[in-house]
């Protein structure tokens, strides 16, 4: 996977684990976006680049808020190629549809340098860079959504409204603790299941995993969407673990105790965000199983790319009946 130490690239796996478990780095650029500029950035068109891999979950929910928020024109956006080998997230020759267009890099690591020359640590995406102050403001995707969500003034025509609860009310603890719980057992869980070292470490997350899924298949009989009768950022930020699932999760990370369509309610809720206006735009599952399949030898040596499964997202989703929308 490597990592920068001081500033100098390693290509040495550099995996931070404890007893076999594999432990997520925090992210380490946390500035964010301000409507008024009051954090150093203000929301100005133009001003802002997002580097985003298609094939990055994490990435993935970032480019949801910026299409589903109509700023599509407000910040421009970039990708870096679905193979990550010895020198990490690679950009193409410049010129090209994968090319740096803000510096002509070919390195996502010479981006993090060229904010911070001695930066020590993981080099990951999604990233958003200020072209003004030439830094990098945040690689965390909650923040980049948050303040895609609240800072920028929508340009054109929006496809849904605010999707982070106002601050202080009654609905933010509700939709805080749906994003953790996901996040630990499902968005991180696949990860800690998938680069476990130890037999035991390895159980203990995919096991995690599925006592999620099945505590998520009942509710959404219930509910429309996790938090009531519309669309918020725990959907958002759901959705790209679901959609990798049955083509990466299940097969590549061992997660194959069921399969996301086993679950009729996970399936169809699955299916109806997939169908959203704007959402399958930005789903590309073959750029995601090369990424994954070929850029984890400890996991896959061969970097045999399977065949499967044949997903049909666009089957009806059925969902209407639970009311909402």
């Amino acid at each position: 996977m490597g990592l920068l130490v001081e500033g100098q690239w390693k290509s040495d796996d550099f995996g931070t684990y404890t007893e076999g478990r594999f432990v997520r780095a925090d992210s380490c650029f946390r500035g964010t976006v301000t409507a008024d500029g009051s954090s150093g950035f203000s929301a100005e068109p133009g001003r802002y680049h997002l580097y985003v891999s298609p094939a990055c979950g994490w990435s993935h929910r970032t480019q949801l808020f910026q299409r589903l928020r109509g700023l599509d024109d407000v910040v421009s956006t970039s990708k870096v190629e679905a193979y990550m080998g010895e020198r990490g997230w690679t950009f193409s020759e410049p010129g090209t549809a994968a090319a740096d267009p803000i510096a002509g890099r070919r390195f996502l690591h010479e981006v993090y340098t060229a904010a911070k020359p001695d930066y020590t640590g993981r080099v990951t995406v999604p990233v958003l860079w200020d072209r003004r102050t030439q830094t990098i403001v945040s690689n965390e995707s909650l923040d980049i959504c948050r303040a895609f969500d609240r800072a920028f003034t929508v340009r054109g025509e929006t496809r849904l409204g605010p999707l982070f609860p106002d601050e202080g009310s009654p609905e933010e603890s509700e939709h805080q603790a749906m994003i953790e719980a996901n996040y630990h057992a499902l968005n991180n869980g696949v990860y800690r299941a998938g680069f476990a070292k130890s037999q035991e470490a390895y159980e203990e997350a995919a096991r995690a995993v599925f006592e999620r899924l099945d505590a998520l298949e009942p509710l959404l009989g219930q509910r429309r969407y996790l938090c009531g009768e519309r669309i918020t950022a725990a959907d958002l930020f759901l959705f790209p673990t679901l959609f990798r699932f049955d083509a990466v999760y299940h097969t590549h990370f061992k997660c194959n105790l069921r399969r996301l369509v086993d679950y009729p309610n996970l399936w169809g809720y699955t299916r109806e965000l997939y169908q959203l206006p704007g959402v399958r735009e930005d789903c590309e599952l073959e750029e995601t199983k090369v990424h994954y399949y070929t850029s984890h030898p400890s996991v896959n040596p061969r970097g045999t790319i399977p065949i499967g499964p044949e997903l049909d997202f666009e089957q009806p989703h059925g969902r209407g009946r639970l009311g909402g929308g």
